[in-house]
């Protein structure tokens, strides 16, 4: 029977309820599922074109990395360096309150023992939160290259820009789009490890990460000065701009800016490993931050590493020349050969000893020479600092109480060195070889 035939036979002629309801599969449900059809269809573009950070978080894990590896730099071809005349856009909180760190350093660990000190396994178990990234320049733009110079260089795998974000200058860390999966693990694991440091005003600031898409980008606060042993050769330089003077006055200062950083750390079990100028970074107003954490991070993923960097020997301790296991101490002796480098202007510690005879030089008790205008009380500190036995140098607490009391007598003379470096004889005196690049510099 059909359809028209049976509403004629169960509903009397002129009877519109009836007939609806005879029809109701044609007249209702059909329209409805293709109106709801549209309204989803038309939702989904809408967030694809206003939201795409969300639809990738929704999109099948495997559709995901499919979409990842098709990927290159900004959608930019290959060969194009991948943040060159880009916008980028990264919503972000106007606190920076970017990432909440839990305290998984408050929980009490066995004791590890003398020769095993804080050498604990590191897992990365906070995830920074992501960064929405768009097209928008008036979000995140001006981006641009930073030289090779400039210290957040931690390896070769990453490329250093310069951006402004809400009115504020930033350092994007990028990942080279050639990095394997490996690197980029560590990339995000360092931006976590950063993340679990927690905030620290002699810390420089960790923004935010971009880790849904190629490149890989973890944002960090500027410190327009650049890294202090750039900052101390500038001070030789007559008429520059920005103005840069050193005193006795500002050395005190910014040296209890750093070892506030490396307290905080070594409280966290955490050794350094590599103070010295070149590891700390200098904002606008002079305040010094301590980075070169990348070697932390490390140690503590992967634990002590026995790496024969003859230019780092100049500031290691004599335990670590000597192939002992480093302590906090031994972050001591080298922030008293970070002192020397200050109060010269950047001269090499130990200039006039070859790297091959350095331990031996230590241990007949010989000590950094006195600089130019270098008052007793600075130059007292950096001899406590740099003794032989580890047990006999003074404890970052007692070193902060130096600094402290140090500043209220020392002198506002600005600081002279008559001759600008010279390069060469800089690098043959700090112990780099002809096979060493130079380009860190």
């Amino acid at each position: 029977m059909s359809s028209i035939s049976n509403a004629d036979y169960l509903c009397n002629h002129g009877d519109t309820i009836c007939e609806i309801r005879v029809y109701e599969q044609e007249v209702i449900v059909v329209p409805t599922l293709l109106l709801l059809s549209f309204l989803v269809t038309l939702v989904f573009i809408l967030l694809l074109h206003f939201c795409p950070e969300r639809v990738d978080r929704i999109r099948p894990q495997a559709i995901r990395s499919k979409t990842r590896r098709v990927l290159h730099g900004i959608d930019a071809p290959a060969g194009i360096n991948v943040l060159e005349h880009e916008s980028i856009a990264l919503d972000m909180p106007s606190s920076y309150s970017t990432f909440h760190p839990p305290n998984t350093y408050n929980r009490p660990e066995p004791d590890p023992g003398p020769a095993k000190a804080l050498r604990a396994s590191f897992t990365p178990v906070v995830q920074p939160r992501e960064l929405p990234r768009q097209r928008l320049p008036e979000s995140f733009n001006l981006v641009t290259p930073l030289p090779d110079a400039f210290a957040m260089r931690s390896d070769s795998n990453v490329s250093l820009c310069r951006a402004r974000m809400e009115n504020r200058n930033v350092v994007l860390r990028v990942l080279n789009d050639s990095a394997d999966a490996t690197e980029r693990h560590s990339f995000l694991g360092f931006a976590s490890f950063l993340a679990q440091l927690g905030p620290h005003p002699f810390l420089p600031e960790l923004l935010g990460v971009v880790s849904l898409r190629a490149p890989l980008v973890t944002v960090v606060e500027e410190l327009e000065n650049r890294d202090l042993l750039s900052f101390l050769w500038r001070c030789r330089e007559e008429s520059v701009d920005p103005p840069c003077e050193m005193t006795e006055r500002r050395i005190f200062t910014m040296a209890q800016q750093v070892a506030s950083a490396l307290e905080f750390l070594h409280s966290k079990d955490l050794l350094h490993g590599n103070i010295r100028a070149h590891s700390v970074l200098v904002s606008k107003s002079f305040t010094a931050k301590l980075w070169g954490l990348h070697g932390v991070y490390t140690r503590k993923n992967q634990g002590p590493t026995r790496r024969e960097d003859a230019s780092m020997k100049k500031w290691q301790a004599p335990e670590i020349l000597a192939r002992r296991p480093a302590g906090p101490s031994s972050d001591v002796w080298s922030f008293g050969v970070m002192l020397y480098e200050m109060a010269t202007l950047g001269d090499v510690p130990f200039a006039e000893i070859s790297v091959s005879e350095l331990l031996q030089f230590h241990q007949r008790g010989k000590s950094l020479k006195k600089p130019a205008h270098c008052s007793s009380t600075l130059y007292s500190l950096i001899k406590g600092c740099c003794q032989w036995k580890d047990m006999d140098r003074p404890t970052l607490a007692e070193v902060t109480r130096k600094l402290t009391s140090g500043e209220k007598s020392a002198s506002d003379k600005v600081l002279k060195v008559p001759a600008p470096i010279n390069m060469e004889q800089y690098l043959q005196e700090a112990g780099f070889g002809e096979n060493h690049s130079y380009t860190v510099f």
